[in-house]
């Protein structure tokens, strides 16, 4: 609570976090992903056209970009949870993000920073052209990456933030962290909409000086916007490395491993203290992992003769602490199993943003920017959110007795069928633009196919369908299931499934150009086997979410000790339906119940 005057001049408690907090990160998030979103969709056609790179490393430049800025969330969350509060982590990496789009801009603005573009050149020619040299390549990569740094503090703090605004031990409030996740991808598709839309106008029409110049002020004014919000936010206390805390447990139990792990928890080291418990939970013992156990063996001796044993913390540890490291172990998998959908997503990134630029774009006189097609799965997602929150998950609460109305799981394997699904049409549509070519002996024009671009909105509408439970379901995961003092580095743990996924998307461009001959490698789409490509990518989609359904059913929530003294019956029945109960569900229909 916060202490504030009225115009009496009495004090007054102002409510600290709920939904008004939450409404200042939804509006940053908003603000953030309009400009790095609309350059994760278009940033290929400024490669193509205007840094003269070809177009697998055009491809290539963006998704091991993507991947980096995604990766490094590893690190703002490491930042985050040891040192700075979420809110400190996002104003300083927001920073650095506005520095990185501030280089961009004036690279984009000055020629003699970069090649001369050979934007519309036949395809047959782009070998003529001179991509950008040592200097200029080093003024893109600086701008590029330090946007990568910059979004990827705040992609890990950000949301993290926002649910630190709910408590999950209040029954109210339980309910609306189930929604604040829904809530922030559909701010984040606002954002995306205006990015996509407006800002690759922008960049279309008045030039990528002015693109990367609004990107700036955008991220700017989120910055400001998070600030304004600043004295009714709860704010969390680094508890200390969470990285630090985990190699203990594993040092521990390496020096501890002559030791038999007892068989009761209460011969095992905890802290029950009163105080620290409302700092941080108890987690409860699981079965998993038995040799993490003898972490929390505590140190004896029965020789009065014999010093004691060192009882510091990279001898012993808690139960909470070793069970703390035990969730990251389980979470592995999962992550694991959903990179190759996030592999998916960068193709429609990459090569179908490509597509668009070959097809017919010209709709009621207005010529529709390539680099915009994207607006179709974030409108199909702009309706759909709200729906979701609103009317699926009340309905599916009350059959299922579920707070989020589906577990986590079920909700991340369900994105992962339809991403198959998605790969798959990509191909049949694929296969129809190159028959397209054909027949009207366009195969080696410049000119626009007479197909229109829309075609390729099919697969991006299942796809951003697809992204909708999958994203949120990740995000909302791992909050929940992360403990106390890893809050922040467990979000950017989900966001790694997105950086390796684009770094796997690089590897298989690379590995499939060369095992197959050169299906992507003749710089012109309409010779390559593109479509070929999809359907590699749709089988092996399949193959990985049966992958999941494995990893998905060994999974076991985590457990939080009650404090009997301390808890209510409805916290006792909210952790008992949000962690104890939780199971799984075949995505497809056939239900898979597990036990704890």
């Amino acid at each position: 609570m916060g202490n504030f005057k009225d115009v009496k001049n009495q004090p007054q408690q102002v409510k600290l976090g709920g939904t008004r907090a939450a409404l200042f990160v939804y509006a940053t998030a908003s603000l953030e992903n309009l400009a790095f979103l609309s350059n994760a969709v278009s940033l290929v056609t400024y490669f193509y056209g205007y840094m003269n790179f070809s177009l697998t490393k055009s491809a290539n430049t963006l998704t091991n970009f993507l991947g980096t800025a995604f990766l490094l969330s590893l690190f703002g969350g490491f930042i985050s949870d040891t040192y700075l509060s979420r809110f400190k982590t996002c104003i300083l990496f927001g920073s650095i993000e506005v520095l990185g789009f501030t280089v961009l801009t004036v690279q984009a603005h000055f020629q003699q920073l970069r090649p001369f573009p050979c934007k519309d050149v036949p395809p047959s020619k782009m070998h003529q052209c001179e991509a950008a040299d040592g200097s200029q390549a080093t003024v893109l990569f600086t701008g590029l990456y330090l946007v990568a740094l910059g979004t990827s503090g705040v992609k890990a703090a950000l949301p993290s933030l926002g649910a630190d605004q709910f408590d999950e031990k209040d029954p109210k409030e339980a309910a609306k962290l189930s929604s604040f996740f829904n809530w922030l991808l559909f701010s984040i598709t606002i954002g995306a909409i205006l990015g996509v839309t407006f800002l690759v106008w922008i960049s279309a029409n008045q030039g990528w000086d002015w693109s990367f110049g609004v990107s700036t002020i955008a991220v700017l004014a989120g910055m400001l916007c998070l600030t304004m919000g600043r004295s009714i936010y709860r704010n969390n206390k680094p508890k200390g490395s969470p990285i630090i805390r985990i190699l203990q447990v594993f040092v521990a139990a390496i020096r501890n491993r002559n030791h038999s792990v007892p068989e009761t928890t209460q011969e095992l080291h905890e802290i029950h203290d009163k105080e620290a418990a409302i700092e941080t939970e108890i987690l409860q013992r699981t079965a998993q992992f038995k040799f993490l156990d003898r972490a929390a063996i505590v140190a004896r001796t029965d020789d009065a003769s014999t010093p004691n044993i060192p009882r510091g913390p990279w001898r012993m540890c808690t139960v909470t602490q070793v069970e703390e490291t035990k969730i990251l172990v389980r979470m592995l998998p999962i992550i694991l199993s959903t990179i190759f959908m996030n592999t998916c997503l960068a193709q429609l990134q990459t090569f179908s943003i490509q597509q668009s630029t070959t097809m017919d774009r010209n709709i009621l006189g207005f010529q529709f920017p390539g680099a915009s097609i994207p607006v179709i799965p974030l409108a199909f997602m702009f309706i759909s959110i709200p729906i979701y929150d609103r009317v699926f998950v009340p309905m599916a609460r009350k059959l299922t007795g579920v707070p989020t109305g589906i577990r986590h799981l079920q909700r991340i394997g369900v994105g992962l069928v339809l991403s198959a699904i998605s790969m798959a049409v990509a191909g049949i549509i694929e296969t129809h633009r190159k028959t397209v070519a054909e027949q009207h002996n366009m195969v080696d024009s410049a000119s626009p196919l007479p197909m229109s671009v829309f075609w390729l909105g099919i697969q991006y509408a299942i796809f951003g369908i697809a992204d909708m439970f999958t994203l949120v379901g990740l995000l909302e995961f791992f909050y929940a299931e992360s403990s106390f003092g890893m809050k922040s580095l467990s979000t950017a743990i989900s966001w790694c499934s997105m950086a390796f996924g684009y770094y796997t998307s690089s590897v298989m461009v690379d590995v499939v150009n060369r095992v197959s001959g050169g299906w992507l490698a003749s710089n012109n789409l309409n010779k390559d086997k593109l479509n070929y490509f999809y359907w590699l990518l749709s089988g092996l989609s399949i193959v990985n979410f049966g992958v999941y359904l494995m990893c998905s059913s060994w999974y076991r929530y985590k457990r939080v000790q009650v404090q009997e003294d301390a808890s209510s019956d409805a916290e006792a029945k909210i952790n008992i339906e949000n962690r104890e109960s939780l199971g799984i569900s075949h995505p497809c229909g056939a239900v898979l119940r597990l036990n704890m």
